[in-house]
C-alpha cells in the first residue's frame, strides 16, 4: 500500500502537483462485479486492460483475472487469490482480505461494463496528459528537426486516439442485410454505379465507378497527359456526384490548374487563355465558364513540398470541413516520407503508399495518386507501360487497388514517315483488385486539355 501511494505521489508531482484523473470507486466496483460474476469479462476486456487502472494493486488484480480468462479458468474470489499467489503478487495487491473486501464492494455485477467505461475514460485522460507533456518537452528540444518533432507529436496523439478507434469484428450475418440492400438498389436501378462517376463512360463500366477506400494509381511518362486526365476527373466527379474533390497539385500552381480547367469548361484554346489572346466571343465563353465553376466543390492545395503526415492532416481537416468524396494527388513521387526513413527512398515510398491506402480507408473515399514511370518504357519495342515500370513499384503496386497507365500512341509514332495524328490515348488498366483489366481508348483535345470517351465521330456521348 505504501509503495502504491508513493508511486502515485510521484505521478502527481509530474502533473504539476495535481492528482491525475482517476476513479478508484469505479475500479473497485468493476473488480468486485467480476468477482461476483465473470460472465461479462469478454466484453470488459474489449474496454479496459490492466494498464488502464490507476491504482497499482487493482492493475495486478485485473492482470490475474485476465490470466485466468486466457487459461479458460473461472474468475472468482478463490481462483483470483490463487492466481495472485502464483504470480507472487498477492501481498502487493493488498492481500486476501483486500480481495474479499472488493467482492463485497458491490451488490450486483449488472453494471460491470458501465464501471469499465468509467475506468477507461479516466485512463484516456491520463494518457492525454502524458502525451501533452511529451509534446511540450519535444517542443523545447531545439536540436531536433521540426519534422521529427511534428512526427513525434502525431505519434503520441495517435497512440491515444488509436485506443478508441478500433473497429470490432462483425459476424457475416450482420453484414448480409446491408449487402442485400445494396444489391437490391442496383437491381432496381440497372446500370447505376456503386462508386463515383468519373465522367468517362468506358472507365465507369470497367470499374463501376471509383470505390470508397480504394487507392488508385494513374501512371505515365511525361507528356502523356496524366495531370490533364486527373483535372478532368476532378471536375467531373465534383459536378456529377455532388461531392467535394480535394486536389493536391504539387507540381503546378493553383492559378495554372484553374486556367486549364477554364479551357476545358469554356472550350477556349488553352494557349490563348494563357497569353490573353482571346476574342470577344471567347471572353463571353470564359465568363460563362467562371459562373458555372463558381459553385463547384473543387478544392485545390498547391503546396509544393509536403510529407505524408502533413498531407494526411490536411486531408482530414478538409474531410471534416467539406463533404470530400475524392482526393487526387499530383504526384506521388513528390510526397516526402517522414524522417524515420530519411535517405532510404524505397522505404519512404512504402511509407507513403501505405499511408495513402490507410487514409483512403479511414476517410472511406477513393484516393487517386498520379505516378511517374521509369525510363525503361522508352527502350522497349512496345513502349506500353507495365506494372514494373512504376518507380519503386513494389509497395505502390501492392497497396493499390486499381493501377492505370496513360499511353499516347501519337507520341511514339510522330517521327515515322507515314505518321497520321490520331489524338487517341490508351488508358491501360493493368491491375484491378475488384474487377477486369484491359484497355480503354480516349480521344484527347490538346487545345482544350480535355479527354473524352472515344466514339466514331470523336465526340462525347
Amino acid at each position: 500500500m505504501e509503495e502504491s501511494l508513493s508511486s502515485r505521489s510521484n505521478s502527481s508531482k509530474k502533473s504539476g502537483g495535481r492528482i491525475p484523473p482517476q476513479d478508484l470507486n469505479a475500479e473497485k466496483s468493476l473488480l468486485g462485479a467480476i468477482l461476483l460474476s465473470d460472465t461479462a469479462f469478454p466484453d470488459i476486456l474489449e474496454i479496459v486492460k490492466s494498464k488502464d487502472f490507476y491504482e497499482e494493486r487493482h492493475s495486478k488484480i485485473f492482470h490475474a483475472m485476465t490470466s485466468l480468462y486466457q487459461h479458460h479458468s473461472p474468475i472468482d474470489l478463490t481462483t483470483t487469490v490463487a492466481q495472485l499467489r502464483k504470480e507472487k503478487n498477492l501481498r502487493s495487491a493488498g492481500g486476501e482480505n483486500y480481495i474479499i473486501e472488493l467482492s463485497n464492494f458491490v451488490l450486483t455485477p449488472t453494471h460491470a461494463s458501465a464501471y469499465a467505461e468509467l475506468v477507461k475514460n479516466a485512463s484516456l485522460r491520463r494518457s492525454l496528459i502524458k502525451a501533452g507533456s511529451v509534446i511540450v518537452e519535444s517542443g523545447f528540444e531545439e536540436g531536433k528537426e521540426i519534422g521529427e518533432v511534428l512526427g513525434a507529436a502525431e505519434k503520441e496523439l495517435y497512440s491515444v486516439t488509436n485506443t478508441v478507434t478500433k473497429s470490432e469484428y462483425v459476424p457475416l450475418g450482420s453484414l448480409l442485410a446491408d449487402a442485400f440492400e445494396r444489391m437490391e438498389e442496383l437491381h432496381r436501378n440497372k446500370g447505376a454505379l456503386r462508386g463515383l462517376k468519373t465522367g468517362f463512360r468506358d472507365l465507369d463500366k470497367k470499374t463501376a465507378g471509383f470505390q470508397k477506400g480504394d487507392l488508385i494509381i494513374i501512371g505515365a511518362r511525361p507528356a502523356m497527359g496524366k495531370t490533364t486526365f486527373a483535372e478532368n476527373i476532378a471536375y467531373n466527379v465534383s459536378t456529377m456526384n455532388n461531392r467535394g474533390v480535394l486536389f493536391f497539385s504539387m507540381e503546378m500552381s493553383s492559378a495554372e490548374i484553374v486556367d486549364r480547367i477554364v479551357s476545358d469548361v469554356s472550350g477556349v484554346n488553352n494557349w490563348n487563355i494563357r497569353t490573353g489572346n482571346i476574342t470577344e466571343e471567347d471572353y463571353v465563353k470564359i465568363t460563362d465558364a467562371y459562373d458555372e465553376m463558381d459553385s463547384v466543390p473543387l478544392y485545390i492545395d498547391d503546396t509544393s513540398s509536403m510529407n505524408i503526415l502533413e498531407l494526411r492532416n490536411k486531408a482530414r481537416r478538409a474531410a471534416h470541413d467539406h463533404d470530400i468524396g475524392l482526393i487526387i494527388i499530383d504526384y506521388l513521387q513528390l510526397i516526402q516520407g517522414t524522417d524515420r526513413y530519411a535517405g532510404n527512398r524505397v522505404q519512404e515510398v512504402t511509407e507513403i503508399s501505405r499511408g495513402l491506402k490507410q487514409l483512403a480507408r479511414e476517410l472511406e473515399i477513393p484516393i487517386v495518386a498520379l505516378a511517374q514511370l521509369s525510363r525503361n518504357v522508352t527502350g522497349r519495342d512496345d513502349p506500353r507501360p507495365i506494372l514494373s515500370d512504376l518507380r519503386e513499384s513494389g509497395s505502390i503496386e501492392q497497396d493499390a487497388d486499381l493501377v492505370m497507365f496513360l499511353h499516347r500512341i501519337d507520341y511514339y509514332n510522330q517521327n515515322k514517315p507515314d505518321y497520321v495524328e490520331t489524338n487517341i490515348t490508351e488508358l491501360i488498366i493493368a491491375k484491378h483488385r475488384h474487377g477486369p483489366v484491359g484497355k480503354i481508348e480516349l480521344y484527347f483535345h490538346p487545345e482544350l486539355l480535355r479527354f473524352m470517351t472515344l466514339d466514331k465521330e470523336h465526340t462525347e456521348e
